[in-house]
């Protein structure tokens, strides 16, 4: 047994930069927050604010209420959209349930929005890449739903067809996997010669950001980690991206107890990032389950600096309360 050690490779942790959140998921929580504190609770949030457990589970102690429909939501109270955004419809659901609205869309949704409200006044057939049901498409495409078609992946364009093909443009959810985008307008393009592409990309800076550090962590590791919830799309796709970088192993796991030590077998370097929607207090939680196994060396792997913030919902700086009681009667 002596003779072991010599080849038993150290075992190391590659920790990706940039990883957790970004700066919508930041400043979605921080409204929520925010609004707690000023206005009290409750405080009703249409849709999970941004896809992570902890951080529902977290707010909702602290007064938050989530519910899936504005019909949920008693007259003259509060009620914030999530960071996903939501359609023209649920404001007008909103305005006649006389109900005090805090709108923590991601602002980069928000240009998503803009760009298919502007291609809809121009007569375009808008084809949205994004995965079904998810709520930034349902939110998205609730902008102009008679122009918009989803294209769920470059397996979905055979079925696509459109008025008139010098007048077609593609937008895409925020979240995607970009080279699965992009092989998904190539193939557009390939039908529709004509396709125009959007004014800047759609997928977000973050995504990007957190899919391009796990490329290169993903070619060197035996076993990503990716922290993130099932529901999540961006952590979703960092599992994936992890994988076709060549990753031997990838999983996605919400808290370190989730992990499971048959994923050590033969493993000695192992990834680990998380995706824009996850505190880093669980990252640190899954490097310390790590460190207790052996995996104590942790390396920085850096693919971008980060400096984006944005500035909390407009709402947030008026007395809302009152603004409720006002709207209905009270």
């Amino acid at each position: 047994m002596g003779g072991m050690t010599a080849t038993t490779p150290a075992r190391r942790v590659l920790l990706a930069a940039p990883r957790g959140y970004c700066a919508g998921v930041d400043r979605a929580v921080i409204a929520v927050e925010k609004a707690l504190e000023q206005y009290g609770s409750p405080i009703y949030v249409r849709h999970e604010i941004v896809h992570n457990k902890y951080v529902v589970q977290t707010l909702e102690k602290k007064g938050a209420i989530f519910v899936e429909e504005t019909a949920e939501v008693p007259e003259g109270s509060i009620v914030m959209f999530s960071a996903h955004g939501v359609a023209p419809v649920v404001h007008e659901e909103a305005a006649e349930r006389k109900l005090a609205t805090i709108d923590a869309t991601c602002p980069l949704v928000t240009k998503v929005h803009k760009e298919a409200v502007r291609f809809a006044n121009e007569d375009y057939d808008i084809l949205l890449i994004g995965h079904d049901g998810h709520e930034e498409v349902i939110g998205t495409s609730g902008e102009a739903p008679e122009h918009i078609t989803l294209v769920d992946g470059p397996e979905d364009v055979a079925n696509v067809s459109v008025r008139d093909e010098s007048k077609v443009v593609w937008l895409s959810q925020t979240t995607l996997s970009v080279d699965e985008t992009m092989e998904t307008v190539d193939a557009l393009k390939t039908k529709f010669p004509q396709l125009i592409s959007p004014p800047s990309d759609d997928i977000c800076y973050a995504t990007q950001n957190r899919q391009i550090a796990v490329k290169q962590m993903g070619a060197e590791a035996d076993l990503v980690i990716v922290v993130g919830s099932k529901n999540s799309s961006n952590s979703v796709r960092l599992v994936e991206v992890a994988l076709g970088a060549g990753a031997r192993d990838a999983h996605l796991v919400d808290y370190a107890s989730e992990i499971e030590e048959a994923w050590l077998d033969g493993v000695s370097t192992v990834g680990v990032t998380s995706g824009a929607s996850v505190p880093e207090v669980l990252v640190e939680g899954v490097l310390e389950w790590l460190s207790q196994r052996g995996f104590e060396d942790v390396e920085i792997v850096k693919a971008a600096e980060e400096s984006i913030t944005f500035s909390l919902p407009k709402e947030l700086r008026r007395d809302l309360r009152a603004e409720a009681a006002e709207l209905s009667g009270k």
